[in-house]
C-alpha cells in the first residue's frame, strides 16, 4: 500500500462520500495558535456495543471522540490501526475514558457480532471504559460509514475492501479532522485529541 498523507481534512457533504481532500497545514500541533477547522456536525448513529448495549454518538457529548472503521477478520491494516490506537490510549493517561473516548465501528457486521468484537478488543488490550466497538444491522452500519466517507465492499474471499478513515469529533459533536490510512503520525493524532480537549476548557 502506498503511504497515505499524514493528515488530511476531508470536506464531507455529510450525506455523501467525501468529495476531495482540502489543503491543510500538517505542521499544526497542539500549542500552535491554529485550531483545527470545524467541518460540520458529525453524523449521529446508534449501534450495538461489544456488551450488546446501544451506543449513540450523542452519548459522548462533552468528550473528544476518535471514530475508526475496522473489521476483525482483517489481517493487514485494521489490526495495525487498532494497535496504534491502543498505544495512544495508554499515552492519554487518566483522560482516556473520562474525557477522550475511542469508537471502532466494524465494516463487516455480518461476522463481527458483539462477542467477536469483545474478543478482538481484549486481544488488543483496549480499555473498554473508554473504547467502544460497535456493530449493528448491516444496512445501518453501511449508512453510518457512508456518512463518514467510508466506502466498504465485500470481495469474493469474504474480506472487505474499505476506506481507512479515522475521524475526530470535538466535545460539541463537531467533526474536526480526518486521517486517511494507517500510517498517520501518532504524536500528531494524540496532540490533536488533547488540543480539542483543551479548547473546551
Amino acid at each position: 500500500m502506498s503511504r497515505w498523507p499524514t493528515r488530511a481534512l476531508l470536506l464531507l457533504a455529510l450525506v455523501a462520500a467525501p468529495a476531495h481532500t482540502s489543503a491543510h497545514d500538517a505542521s499544526a500541533h497542539a500549542g500552535d495558535s491554529e485550531r483545527l477547522p470545524m467541518m460540520g456536525t458529525a453524523p449521529d448513529f446508534t449501534l450495538i456495543s461489544q456488551d450488546h448495549k446501544p451506543v449513540s454518538l450523542r452519548d459522548f457529548r462533552g468528550k473528544v471522540v476518535a471514530i475508526a472503521f475496522i473489521y476483525t477478520y482483517c489481517t493487514e491494516v485494521c489490526p495495525m490501526l487498532t494497535a496504534h490506537m491502543a498505544s495512544v490510549q495508554e499515552k492519554l493517561g487518566s483522560t482516556f475514558g473520562s474525557k477522550i473516548d475511542f469508537v471502532s465501528i466494524t465494516v463487516d457486521p455480518e461476522r463481527d457480532t458483539p462477542d467477536v468484537l469483545k474478543e478482538y478488543a481484549h486481544n488488543f488490550g483496549a480499555d473498554l471504559k473508554g473504547w467502544s466497538f460497535l456493530t449493528g444491522d448491516p444496512a445501518i452500519v453501511h449508512e453510518v460509514g457512508r456518512k463518514y466517507g467510508v466506502i466498504a465492499k465485500k470481495v469474493a474471499n469474504g474480506d472487505v475492501d474499505h476506506t481507512l478513515l479515522t475521524s475526530l469529533v470535538d466535545p460539541n459533536g463537531i467533526l474536526r479532522v480526518q486521517y486517511l490510512g494507517v500510517r498517520f503520525d501518532l504524536e500528531e493524532f494524540r496532540d490533536d485529541l488533547v488540543s480539542l480537549l483543551d479548547e473546551s476548557k
